[in-house]
């Protein structure tokens, strides 16, 4: 059996997994490993079961002894905030837990950009602040941006890089503040992303179905497409799992077994209980052998199996058939 190395196994493991677990994996990659592991990973042939088992268990036993560095902690539970809920909401919650909650580092973004948009942020700046810069980059991007830059300072550069020895934070706060003000002049002041549909029905389903109706009302004689977003947002599949048995039941009838179990797959096995309980026994452990015979579904399959449900949901809870809640402030 042939022997993967630690990048290869590391692209079996990121395959094996369902595409929303492996893009979160994927984020937290510098970008030189994001690209290693995506060669290996379009270069992986047929994988057997076997190989598959390794990886995993060399994963393991790697990670038995493993412990959290607490090298730059905080900018690890901010870039984590920031991925979970955005970056306006990481930064108003990171001001709770820190007096000055850190800010993303210019170098850093430098890292992610290509060769032609950091060449006009860096061009007929000093030598040594151009070593600084380039000694951080990944190897070919830092090649491509001296390569770009005027000859008779290329050698300047070169030898500065060489002879670098230790940085003071001195040197690297003047780089950043360098880069923060090109940044600045050469693409403005990036705006926080705010609000949105699901914002929106966030603080809708909050407020009672009297006002509920009204304000969707009033918003879809506005714009359909946007009242549409937000009815969406306000009414997810995991809303669902509040339906008593009966109504449950209601809906299950509504819904042909290939689009249950894909919709079904998209969930963890303890969410499940609820559309189980409202099948006989014999039914449920149908539902869930097909569950296990089907294998791996694709995300998109799942998510579209998702509104399927939803949508028969809906026009149910239109209908008086079903109702989420039990009072006058309650979404029915």
């Amino acid at each position: 059996m042939k022997l993967f190395d630690p990048a290869e196994q590391a692209a079996i493991m990121v395959m094996v997994l369902e595409d929303d677990q492996a893009a979160r994996i994927l984020a937290e990659l510098e970008p030189g490993e994001l690209r290693l592991l995506g060669e290996k990973m379009c270069a992986l042939g047929e994988i057997g079961p076997e190989v598959i088992a390794g990886a995993i268990a060399g994963f393991v036993e790697k990670t038995e002894n493993l412990g959290l560095q607490a090298h730059d902690r905080i900018g690890q539970v901010h870039s984590k905030m920031a991925r979970a809920v955005g970056d306006v909401k990481a930064e108003n919650l990171m001001r709770r837990i820190l007096p000055e909650p850190p800010r993303s580092s210019p170098i850093e973004l430098a890292r992610w950009l290509t060769p032609e948009a950091l060449v006009p942020l860096v061009k007929g700046e000093h030598p040594q602040a151009l070593a600084v810069l380039l000694v951080q980059l990944d190897p070919e991007v830092a090649a491509a941006v001296l390569h770009a830059l005027p000859e008779s300072e290329q050698s300047q550069i070169v030898h500065r890089i060489a002879t670098l020895g230790p940085v003071s934070q001195g040197a690297i706060a003047m780089l950043e503040d360098l880069l923060t003000r090109r940044i600045s002049e050469q693409h403005g002041q990036t705006p926080f992303e705010m609000g949105g549909a699901r914002e929106a029905a966030g603080i809708i389903n909050g407020v009672g179905k009297v006002l509920e109706k009204r304000v969707i009302s009033e918003i879809g004689k506005m714009d359909k497409a946007l009242a549409k977003r937000i009815e969406d947002e306000m009414f997810k599949f995991e809303h669902l799992f509040v339906l008593d048995p009966q109504a449950m039941g209601a809906l299950l009838r509504e819904i042909d077994n290939d689009t249950l179990i894909d919709s079904l797959k998209g969930i963890a096995e303890d969410e499940r209980n609820v559309f189980f309980r409202a099948m006989s026994s014999r039914a449920a452990d149908g539902v869930k052998d097909e569950i296990a015979a089907r294998g791996r579904v694709k995300l998109a399959d799942v998510v579209e199996a998702q509104k399927r449900v939803v949508a028969a949901a809906r026009r149910l809870a239109a209908e008086g058939t079903i109702v989420f809640g039990s009072g006058d402030d309650d979404y029915v």
